[in-house]
């Protein structure tokens, strides 16, 4: 199984892209910016979509994704999330009025997309690929995922603060050999991290004490304005556990 980054940024410019990683080419986790790099063809390839939570960053390519390869597929494209954020998603995004509810046309029988509901610790599995939804501490409703090939785990946090739900699941995973978790500010805006329920490197350490495992560490969700401090930040507070900073097209092998 591959896992290829197309967006870890928290912002937009240049070569930035918002939160997306395709395993194989038929999966998303997340559908950020990084999405419309794809070609037609490798989108026309994807069945399924899992979203961590409804902020647009994480979204934003799911509307064009399906309006523009829904109707050259023999079935639906599957959207994955917690029944809260399916919700949100219905209500405020597919709406007819922001976009079409996809899940309604051309009819109800035969949609271009359909909702599939998970719940926190139920693996999905997907051709012998298990994808389990994690605990993640966001604003909105937001789950983390563990990518298990059978052979190794990825665990990628989502957007999240401190959580000590995530490291009671993750200190169980006996294959784990990537942690992807993100970082979105420095610590010089560190109440603002904690009102919007991100993490800063102070509090990504705080959260890394409580793992016990030894995963390759990435870093990922920087915001553009400060990512160069907040690596050096991360570099300062974890250099224990060898921190590296998620890059765009990086791809991991399980």
């Amino acid at each position: 199984m591959k896992l290829k980054i197309l967006g870890c940024s928290g912002g937009i410019g240049g070569d930035l892209r918002t939160t997306s990683m395709l395993i194989d080419d038929d999966v998303l986790i997340d559908a950020g910016t990084g999405v419309g790099d794809l070609s037609v063809a490798d989108l026309t390839k994807i069945d399924h979509i899992f979203v961590t939570h409804s902020h647009m960053d994480h979204v934003t390519s799911i509307p064009f994704l399906v309006d523009t390869v829904g109707w050259m597929r023999e079935k639906p494209i599957t959207l994955y999330g917690t029944r809260e954020t399916l919700a949100i998603l219905h209500e405020h995004l597919f709406n007819w009025k922001l976009w079409p509810d996809f899940a309604q046309i051309p009819d109800p029988s035969r949609p271009v997309l359909r909702y599939q509901a998970i719940e926190v610790g139920k693996p999905v599995t997907l051709g012998g690929r298990r994808i389990t939804a994690l605990p993640a501490n966001h604003v909105v409703p937001a789950v983390g995922y563990q990518i298990d090939s059978g052979v190794a785990s990825l665990v990628f946090s989502g957007d999240t603060t401190t959580n000590d739900a995530l490291w009671e699941h993750v200190n169980k995973i006996t294959n784990l050999r990537y942690l992807v978790i993100e970082t979105a500010l420095s610590d010089r805006e560190r109440a603002l991290a904690i009102a919007s329920k991100h993490l800063c490197p102070s509090l990504l350490a705080d959260e890394l004490a409580k793992l016990t495992l030894s995963p390759d560490v990435y870093i990922t969700h920087l915001k553009p304005r400060e990512a160069e401090l907040i690596m050096e930040e991360v570099f300062a507070r974890v250099a224990d556990r060898r921190p590296k900073m998620l890059r765009n097209n990086q791809v991991f092998e399980l």
